[in-house]
């Protein structure tokens, strides 16, 4: 969910959007917001699975403090969603357990 018409803030403009590629899919996402905020307007709230039992985990406290949010992004393990802001182009994955490191660093 995405709010579009605030009485305070107004519009949301719609020329302000970036594409990003969550798990092979690509989505659109505000331009400047978080991934996880991208990720909820979209209607993904699982960001990973936990290493022992497998459990999925999303956003927790939404600042940064634990790692509940945490995903591989371009190739980097342990990326916390909540604080990082989109990029056009970024490829955004599910993480298992502590992650794998890809190519790209």
């Amino acid at each position: 969910m995405r709010v579009l018409h605030h009485p305070i803030l107004g519009e949301l403009s719609q020329d302000d959007y970036v594409e990003i590629i969550v798990d092979g899919k690509k989505l659109r996402a505000k331009s400047g917001e978080t991934i996880a905020a991208a990720l909820m307007a979209n209607g993904i709230h699982i960001h990973r699975y936990t290493t022992k039992k497998h459990e999925p985990r999303g956003v927790f406290c939404g600042i940064g403090q634990c790692t509940d949010c945490v995903m591989t992004v371009n190739g980097k393990p342990n990326v916390r969603t909540c604080i990082t802001p989109v990029e056009e182009g970024m490829v955004i994955e599910t993480q298992q357990g502590f992650g794998k490191r890809g190519t790209k660093e």
